[in-house]
């Protein structure tokens, strides 16, 4: 894995632009990627579209709404046995109908609402995804370094051509291509 610093520009010129500035500044064409960086949403990385399984700030809603759910039933189904002289024998029924809809719409208070702190199970993630910015869309060019001094040439070169953003991470860019970007991943700003 290589240090890469990356930065985002508006226009394929300006793209274009830093390209040859990074190869004026040493770096060859097979450390040095540049692609388009899709709106949050629209990376497509599931078959049906979309970017994640679940959104993150609504990690406890399916067992919020499985036990909203059983605790309505279970009380609309007692109001409606109690109910059985008036309303029949589909008193019970509709009862636990009814109660098992308005427990799962109760139980959306188990959603997690932005900033909101929230225990987090080991392995997935910091818990606060709600919080932090998501890498910005647009043009984005990345370069390989090794050491300090390219890193230092790199970003001189993305800042004198007026790049925004800029970010580091660790990957590979092998043949031009960041092999390894994560368009989820959130970006480590360079000062």
């Amino acid at each position: 894995m290589s240090r890469i610093l990356a930065g985002h520009f508006q226009l394929q010129d300006e793209v274009d632009a830093a390209r040859v500035a990074l190869r004026q500044a040493g770096f060859p064409d097979s450390r040095i990627s540049a692609f388009f960086v899709n709106q949050p949403g629209q990376h497509d990385l599931h078959e049906f579209g979309g970017d994640r399984d679940m959104s993150p700030g609504a990690r406890e809603t399916p067992e919020g709404i499985a036990e909203g759910a059983a605790v309505g039933a279970a009380v609309g189904a007692g109001v409606g046995a109690a109910t059985v002289l008036a309303t029949g024998p589909l008193g019970p029924v509709v009862g636990a109908l009814v109660g098992a809809h308005v427990g799962s719409l109760y139980s959306l208070n188990k959603m997690k609402g932005a900033g909101e702190s929230e225990e987090v199970p080991a392995g997935e993630g910091s818990g606060h995804e709600n919080r932090r910015r998501p890498r910005q869309p647009g043009m984005l060019i990345a370069v390989a370094v090794a050491g300090d001094d390219e890193a230092q040439r790199a970003l001189a070169a993305l800042r004198q051509l007026g790049a925004q953003n800029l970010e580091q991470a660790e990957g590979n860019i092998v043949n031009g291509d960041w092999e390894d970007f994560d368009p989820l991943s959130i970006p480590v700003r360079v000062a």
